[in-house]
């Protein structure tokens, strides 16, 4: 059961890690997303500038330890990421590439919203 619950929290991670990097564009659709996506990609800035421990990997280390398997002292992108996805030495690189992402995703989503507001005025 733990094994499971530890797989599920990788899971998870993975999901949550996606939704930081591309959760931007949701807002393009849904402008009400912008505030639960802001959270998540302020703590996913906080987590990579400041030595964070993400709840996710807390737990996902807790249940991997009650199934009886070995954890490492690295986190999650140090574990499955680096070296998986991108070497190492690109790390920064994928963490300005994905800021630049946000950024974008938000910017255009504010033409939108600015473009939605001019038609309404218009009509």
């Amino acid at each position: 059961m733990y094994a499971a619950l530890a797989t599920t929290f990788l899971a998870l991670h993975f999901v949550f890690i996606a939704y930081v990097v591309v959760g931007g564009f949701l807002v393009w659709r849904w402008p009400k997303a912008f505030w639960p996506h802001l959270a998540a990609a302020a703590w996913g800035l906080a987590v990579v500038t400041v030595p964070l421990t993400c709840p996710l990997t807390v737990a996902e280390h807790w249940a991997r330890r009650r199934a009886g398997q070995a954890v490492g002292e690295r986190g999650f992108i140090d574990t499955y990421i680096e070296n998986v996805i991108y070497p190492e030495r690109y790390t920064h690189l994928a963490q300005v590439l994905v800021g630049v992402v946000v950024v974008f995703s938000y910017a255009v989503a504010l033409a939108k919203l600015r473009h939605r507001r001019a038609e309404r005025t218009m009509s």
